[in-house]
């Protein structure tokens, strides 16, 4: 007979994800659509915290209902957090300091750890939905160099707009072309530029697009949760050799 502990609500969903509340559609490889996940996730909607007051104003206002809704996660069985906005790398701390799981609050912190992965006079470039709202203050909170070179959507006709504005439709490929051309902007401008972290969890959807038309490594959202998850549900490998010949 094996018996088993429990001491929390929901098991078999590790990983919990802080959403903002929005209405815009989320395609597959949107953080936001649980398709996305080869695992299970838990969702909590943060209410009131839109992209626009998260992106384009201050998210450290309402640091209290992210805690509120990590505590609400934890609580119903999540052993490690995360969010749906790379701009919350500017509270990680606190909401780290809140819960007794891991936080893993933007996408923005894996760029340490490219970083070293590259040869030398090599560096990490960033996508990002909004360069003109990414403040020192984000980066420094992810342990980015504050040099880091950066380039946004905003440019573009669709991803920025339709996005940041909330839209009830949004046009996928009119996105996937305002990706590709801030990416091919990043790497013309800076070509030291040896690999591409994706701030925005809103643009895994056109990794593989960005990956295929610049060659370089691209790093998301979803690349980071899988690493994080990975350490929250590590997959169990047989105990014994599988060969034939013993």
């Amino acid at each position: 007979m094996t018996t088993e502990r429990g001491g929390k609500t929901v098991f078999g969903a590790n990983l919990g994800i802080l959403m903002l509340e929005t209405r815009f559609p989320r395609i597959p490889g949107d953080i936001g659509n649980a398709a996305t996940w080869p695992f299970p996730v838990q969702f909590r909607i943060v209410r009131s915290a839109t992209p626009d007051k998260v992106v384009r104003q201050d998210a450290r206002v309402l640091v209290d209902l992210f805690i509120a809704a990590a505590q609400d996660l934890v609580a119903h069985g999540c052993d490690g957090i995360t969010t749906n906005c790379g701009f919350l790398s500017i509270v990680q701390d606190q909401i780290a300091s809140a819960v007794p799981v891991p936080v893993a609050t933007s996408s923005l912190m894996q760029v340490p750890t490219v970083q070293a992965m590259l040869p030398p006079g090599k560096r990490v470039g960033i996508l990002t939905i909004s360069a003109s709202t990414l403040t020192d203050a984000h980066l420094a909170a992810a342990n980015v160099p504050l040099d880091t070179p950066i380039m946004s959507t905003e440019e573009g006709t669709e991803f920025t707009r339709a996005i940041l504005g909330d839209e009830l439709d949004i046009d996928f490929d009119a996105c996937r072309r305002d990706l590709l051309q801030a990416g091919r902007a990043l790497v013309s401008q800076h070509p030291e530029v040896g690999a591409i972290v994706l701030e925005c969890t809103n643009m895994t959807p056109y990794a593989a697009d960005l990956r295929k038309a610049l060659g370089l490594p691209v790093f998301s959202i979803y690349t980071f949760l899988r690493w994080f998850h990975q350490s929250l549900a590590p997959d169990r490998f047989a105990a014994g050799l599988d060969d034939p010949r013993h």
